[in-house]
């Protein structure tokens, strides 16, 4: 492999040191890893519930979200995932997908044979460690979006969903923490919150009355964040972020 192609895995390796400590034969480990390259567009599937996945994807740009569909048509969205992601880590040892995997905007991934991860996580501990923390902090994430659905209203809702944007996207170097460009829809984001999309611009609207936000399109500029921070209900220790992050 050349350097050039090593060099597509390095968001894997910055996200990867956020969650453990990897020393120089781990990085070089990581970044030997075969993978193979594709594009997919927005609302495209990367993995299907029911696929039996053969490698797991890494998102090198773009985002993606997961989703399950319920028996009457409804979606429910319970993760958002961008650069240096592995979206889908789990399915390196359970084998079957339980949800979907799908494209929010133009995606360019790294996909990665199942059985490299498995090997270099059973054969380098501190990456395997640091996979497995991975895939904690999701589920992390994925309590905190079930508390987000089951016990806040509509307004804490949409609070804590940007507040969580601004910390992630800083995280991954993708953006200032008090400005970014939001991915979704109004639509998308009312399969995230359990809410309309008339409930969803609503509360958009509401939170840019009060002076908390800005809106242009979908870019998105905080213009308190103590106050949207109070008003989300937001507190960043579920992201088990080990970089501080600027407020």
């Amino acid at each position: 492999m050349s350097t050039a192609d090593s060099a597509a895995l390095q968001p894997m390796v910055r996200r990867l040191r956020q969650l453990g400590p990897l020393d120089e034969a781990d990085v070089a480990a990581l970044l030997a890893l075969p993978f193979r390259r594709l594009e997919y567009r927005p609302q495209e599937h990367i993995v299907r519930e029911g696929d039996s996945p053969q490698r797991s994807c890494l998102l090198l740009s773009g985002f993606a979200f997961r989703h399950k569909v319920a028996g009457n048509g409804g979606r429910q969205i319970f993760s958002i995932h961008m650069k240096g992601d592995l979206a889908d880590l789990q399915n390196s040892l359970l084998g079957i997908a339980d949800h979907n995997l799908q494209a929010l905007t133009h995606v360019e991934a790294a996909l990665i044979p199942v059985e490299a991860i498995r090997d270099l996580a059973f054969d380098r501990p501190a990456i395997g460690r640091a996979m497995w923390t991975e895939t904690l902090v999701d589920a992390s994430i994925f309590r905190e979006w079930t508390l987000n659905v089951g016990r806040r209203d509509a307004r804490t809702r949409m609070a804590h969903l940007l507040c969580e944007f601004s910390f992630r996207l800083a995280a991954a170097g993708l953006g200032e923490p008090c400005r970014y460009e939001l991915p979704m829809t109004q639509e998308q984001l009312a399969d995230a919150l359990g809410l309309t999309s008339v409930h969803v611009n609503r509360t958009l609207m509401a939170l840019e009355g009060e002076g908390l936000i800005e809106r242009r399109q979908r870019a998105i500029r905080i213009g308190d964040w103590p106050a949207l921070a109070r008003a989300g209900d937001f507190d960043a220790a579920y992201l088990h972020l080990r970089e501080p992050q600027p407020a």
